[in-house]
């Protein structure tokens, strides 16, 4: 089966998975963090953070979700793209909305996410490349088209490191890696770009990811959608100065898959270089 075949029976399988869940009631959204004036949630995999021209048809938002359970208006002050699920923050007033827009405008918010990758990854890593803006043809139709690219910077580290007996062409097994993320800069979809640059994707990527590896994991393994997680926001907030850390864990989905690759023998988890020990 040729690689455009794979590609495109992988879009196809996406399609009917996305259908079959807009018809699941959508359970109320885990608050992680919540004061006078912010709130932050674990937002599912799936899940719009708000309506977007370039998904029409799609019924449900987290910002109409948080509205109905808290019972009150909430502002997004970031975006997290639809098949990443993880910390997702909100502005409980307009006022709010603005101070901590600009932080993320002005990269004064540290974020770390979790994800699962094709191949062996190096220990650590810093991706300085470029990336021309992403535009889409209906949301973004009065866009310029001709901007150069621009800067962007991620680091990684490895975690853990797998290699499954399952055969997948060329190779006679199958190599992945957990790995963290920090995006230095917030261009969209820097981390799948990134990785996918340093050809190692992220599992379940569709865009930019390896078809033959995802449709491997689907079917051997019953996993479906994107292996990445935003796991922890780090800032500095605006109305108390005191620093605030929000935390989550990877979904179920993604743990199970950990859990049976652990089951197949990997190599030993990252150590951390002792150059950056605290003695």
């Amino acid at each position: 089966m040729s690689w455009q075949r794979t590609e495109a029976l992988e879009t196809v399988f996406q399609v009917l998975v996305e259908f079959d869940r807009l018809y699941q009631p959508l359970e109320q959204l885990q608050i992680l963090y919540r004061d006078e004036s912010l709130i932050a949630v674990n937002k599912p995999a799936g899940l719009l953070v708000h309506r977007s021209l370039i998904d029409k048809y799609e019924t449900r938002f987290a910002v109409q979700a948080l509205r109905d359970q808290i019972g009150q208006r909430v502002y997004p002050v970031h975006r997290l793209d639809k098949p990443t699920s993880g910390v997702l923050l909100f502005a409980l007033n307009p006022e709010m909305a603005r101070s901590m827009t600009e932080l993320f405008t002005t990269g004064r918010v540290e974020k770390r996410y979790q994800a699962l990758v094709r191949g062996f990854t190096p220990d650590e890593g810093m991706i300085d490349y470029p990336l021309r803006e992403k535009l889409d043809k209906i949301a973004d139709k009065r866009a310029r088209k001709d901007k150069p690219a621009q800067p962007a910077l991620s680091l990684y580290r490895t975690l853990q490191r797998f290699e499954l007996p399952i055969p997948v062409r060329p190779y006679q097994s199958a190599r992945y890696s957990l790995v963290e993320l920090w995006p230095k800069t917030g261009r969209k979809h820097q981390l799948r770009r990134h990785m996918a640059h340093l050809r190692h994707p992220i599992v379940g990527d569709v865009n930019h990811g390896d078809g033959k590896h995802n449709a491997m994991v689907r079917d051997r393994f019953g996993f479906v959608g994107l292996a990445l997680t935003a796991c922890e926001m780090n800032f500095e907030h605006p109305r108390s100065r005191q620093m605030i850390k929000i935390t989550c864990g990877t979904e179920d989905r993604f743990q199970a898959l950990l859990a049976k690759w652990r089951d197949f023998g990997h190599s030993p988890p990252y150590i951390e270089p002792a150059s950056q020990r605290e003695e």
